[in-house]
């Protein structure tokens, strides 16, 4: 059994080697291990994999770290199991290429995931759920609906026991139950290079401006709306021989390779929100 462990607590000596020599006595193979220490705040992070030739019980394992190194540094932490496959939801609504992207992935083998189904405010793009051989839910919202629609959304989330959502260009603000609902576990895309030119047009700001560069971000979804901790970012040139239509051309490139890494790094364990910023591990 292969588990990853994801651990943070303030920062001193000696959490590396309490960890490590806490699996090494239970013939634990570490096969990676990586840590950070935030110096201003005086936090530690790490991310360790180990392997067990043979582990009875997980829960007892589980208990015993808690006693014996947990409470002793007042970690906050958790184990995953290599073998669990995450359960993704994915929320769309009109744009079709994050969706395309995210189900090519996942049906190639690169992302490891299962996609119970997929949820829309509109039904325009079902046709792509039935191609994929995945549910489809029409979910429509409005200002009268909203929060009968909150509630048919938590009701298909649990119902298909998902773990985390992922906002494939989903139009509509989410709500703060749902973030209440899946803390740190909502995944949106904006188009933009954040914290620069947000809004309903952010392409044609940037036009207007004049910019070099243009980008997308992904984050972490809080009730403050696109300042959520950043997962993955990235930019592509531009000049000004391209057109409005060329920056969106580009934009929409960068969008479905930046939202696809951020799903990744969380599905493999590599984020850890704090602070309302994410350590990102290799």
């Amino acid at each position: 059994m292969k588990l990853t462990f994801l651990i943070h607590c303030s920062d001193t000596s000696g959490i590396i080697h309490e960890v490590t020599a806490f699996l090494s006595n239970l013939d634990g193979n570490i096969v990676y291990l990586d840590q950070h220490v935030d110096k201003a705040a005086a936090v530690f992070f790490m991310r360790l994999e180990c392997e067990f030739d043979t582990i009875q019980n997980l829960d007892r394992l589980t208990e015993l770290f808690q006693a014996s190194v947990a409470n002793k540094y007042r970690m906050i932490w958790s184990v995953h199991p290599a073998a669990e496959i995450p359960r993704m939801g994915i929320f769309v609504s009109k744009y079709k290429h994050c969706l395309y992207d995210l189900l090519g992935r996942h049906q190639s083998g690169e992302l490891r995931v299962d996609i119970p189904f997929i949820l829309s405010n509109h039904p325009d793009l079902e046709s792509i759920a039935k191609q994929f051989g995945i549910p489809f839910y029409h979910v429509p919202v409005d200002k009268n609906n909203k929060s009968q629609a909150e509630s048919r959304q938590l009701e298909i989330l649990k119902e298909h026991s998902v773990d985390f959502i992922v906002l494939a260009r989903y139009m509509q603000i989410v709500s703060e139950r749902l973030i209440d609902a899946y803390p740190n576990k909502i995944i949106n895309i904006h188009h933009s290079f954040l914290p620069a030119f947000a809004g309903a047009k952010p392409y044609h700001a940037a036009f207007e401006r004049g910019v070099k560069i243009i980008g997308a971000t992904s984050h972490y979804v809080t009730e403050d709306l696109d300042e959520g901790p950043i997962i993955a970012q990235d930019v592509t040139p531009v000049s000004h021989i391209h057109s409005v239509t060329d920056f969106i051309t580009k934009g929409r490139d960068l969008e479905k390779i930046v939202l696809s890494r951020a799903v990744q790094l969380h599905l493999q364990r590599k984020t850890m929100v704090y602070n309302n910023k994410t350590v990102i591990f290799s």
